[in-house]
């Protein structure tokens, strides 16, 4: 058992990171690149911060996989995704594909050059913080739900 334990501090440091990171961007980087550059150049810009970001972010993103995948392995939890009670195991997952899916194949293998062959980037950068605001939004109930089903709400 000290492996689902060692599995669970992982998860939730990868998760904090994660998420943290993800609201970090979300609500003061790409606000603040809004306020400080002409629409025209706020991709580029966002672009030029976001990249030291991005591999920290796989990092998370692969650790809270790994480490939650492990805790359902270990514990037998699998039958919890056929009980609606365990909404929050589904959103994790879904969460979890979401941005695996966008950090490992969407972003490097398609949207990097997208973006920088933009002919709207004013509407590409709008597009983009809607985005992040979305899935912020789907994180952060994400995260409650699975902390409050975790302890028996």
């Amino acid at each position: 058992m000290d492996d689902i334990i060692l599995a669970r501090a992982i998860h939730v440091l990868a998760v904090l990171v994660w998420i943290g990171g993800v609201a970090f961007v979300t609500l003061v980087v790409m606000p603040s690149v809004r306020a400080a550059n002409p629409p025209a150049e706020r991709l580029a810009a966002f672009h030029r911060l976001e990249g030291r970001f991005a591999a920290q972010a796989r990092l998370w993103v692969l650790l809270a996989g790994l480490s939650g995948f492990w805790m359902i392995y270990r514990a037998q939890m699998w039958d919890r995704f056929f009980d609606l009670r365990f909404w929050w195991m589904h959103a994790m997952v879904g969460l979890w594909a979401i941005f695996a899916a966008m950090l490992f194949v969407i972003e490097p293998l398609f949207l990097h050059r997208r973006m920088m062959t933009s002919v709207k980037p004013a509407a590409d950068f709008a597009r983009m913080e809607a985005l992040h605001r979305i899935l912020l939004g789907i994180a952060v109930v994400t995260v409650l739900g699975a902390v409050a089903g975790s302890h028996g709400f």
